[in-house]
């Protein structure tokens, strides 16, 4: 019978209790119920979680290694802003980036790849209904982020995959942007689902150019997407800081 000395014990316990005060927060990150830029207070979140701070101070470690927390130069930490002035220039890198990564899964996959993007391909197609069905983005989020980093590993290019999985990171919670959007619009979840459909087609058919080409356009219709409603919510942001004019009677 194996037993454990008193120090195992409270190690387990830290990091289980670590574990799951980074998975909530982590979740509350990217459904955005944490808003960009709101403070975490090591000691509210003590006594939220019922921890001492070491381990909230680990969950926090886990988040910032994954870009959705930063330290502020007074030692504060807050949910990472979203740069959105910056918006343009993250797109263009996303774009280049999956261009490449994608071009290169079309040459250098190997049938056990394929198999890979195929599995999660179909299972971001499942998460899309799950996330439709609970109206809840986090499904689609992990999903969409699996399968992208599945297409990038099989370029073989440990560059790219690295830098294409930090623009991946900081694009989750512009997916749950996209998704409240798309959910506002007529019929507008029922095309996401197969986003991913052409892509994997041309890498299964080793066809470069086209894996090239699919991922851009895929890109390109997030980013058009995207930048539509930012225009829509600056509009309607102006549109209530205009005061309406008097009514006039007679």
């Amino acid at each position: 019978m194996h037993t454990r000395n008193r120090g195992e014990v409270v190690k387990v316990a830290k990091e289980t209790g670590s574990a799951r005060a980074y998975a909530n927060l982590r979740e509350e990150i990217l459904r955005m119920q944490l808003a960009p830029g709101a403070p975490l207070d090591e000691v509210s979140l003590s006594e939220r979680f019922g921890l001492s701070r070491s381990p909230i101070r680990e969950a926090l470690a886990r988040l910032s290694s994954e870009g959705l927390v930063v330290t502020l130069p007074s030692r504060s930490t807050v949910v990472t802003p979203i740069d959105f002035e910056g918006m343009p220039h993250f797109l263009d890198a996303l774009d280049l980036l999956q261009r490449a990564v994608t071009r290169l899964a079309a040459v250098r996959r190997s049938e056990t790849d394929l198999a890979k993007i195929i599995a999660a391909a179909k299972n971001y197609e499942e998460k899309v209904q799950e996330t439709i069905a609970r109206s809840d983005s986090l499904p689609m989020i992990e999903a969409n982020h699996a399968f992208h980093m599945v297409v990038a590993r099989a370029g073989r290019n440990p560059y790219y995959t690295s830098f294409y999985k930090r623009l991946l990171d900081e694009g989750r919670r512009m997916l749950h942007i996209h998704f409240e959007y798309k959910m506002l619009e007529p019929n507008g979840m029922q095309t996401i689902g197969a986003d991913h459909t052409a892509m994997v087609e041309a890498i299964r058919d080793r066809d470069a150019e086209r894996a090239e080409q699919t991922a851009h356009i895929h890109a390109a219709q997030f980013r058009g997407r995207f930048m539509e409603f930012l225009e829509r919510s600056i509009a309607a942001h102006i549109h209530l800081e205009v005061p309406m004019p008097p009514v006039v009677n007679g």
